[in-house]
């Protein structure tokens, strides 16, 4: 009977440790900001990109309600740092655009410098904060 119990236990242990491995990956997954490889460029024509400085592109649709926030935390961080420009792609209307740039869930948020490298991205409402994090640096 002592052999099951412990049995039992290790099996509990495994099942409780795992679930919580499970919901650290995916809480890290979904809205927060991950690592851009260095080489990850696009053409800053096709997506209308400023040529003079940093610019915030977020993915949205018109049925997105976290677009809605995540678009008056873009606007704020536009009004504070007036060189930073923004461009909105609705995924609807641009689907090819969101195929170019992977983007699988919405609110989306990329920041580009003037040359098209990617910098920054985020799946969910980004803060401010985290908006200013990353382009501050590409004002300098």
């Amino acid at each position: 009977m002592s052999v099951s119990w412990i049995f039992v236990v290790a099996i509990l242990i495994a099942v409780v440790g795992l679930g919580f491995v499970v919901s650290q990956l995916l809480r890290l997954r979904a809205g927060l900001s991950r690592d851009v490889p260095e080489a990850t460029f696009v053409d800053p024509a096709a997506f209308g990109l400023s040529r003079s400085g940093p610019t915030i592109v977020h993915f949205t649709a018109e049925w997105c309600g976290p677009c809605v926030a995540l678009r008056r935390v873009v606007y704020e961080v536009c009004a504070d740092l007036p060189a930073v420009a923004h461009v909105e792609i609705d995924m609807d209307a641009d689907p090819e655009a969101a195929r170019q740039l992977s983007v699988l869930s919405l609110p989306t948020t990329f920041v580009f410098d003037s040359e098209g490298r990617q910098h920054y991205r985020a799946s969910g409402v980004a803060t401010a904060a985290e908006l200013r994090g990353a382009v501050e640096p590409l004002l300098a």
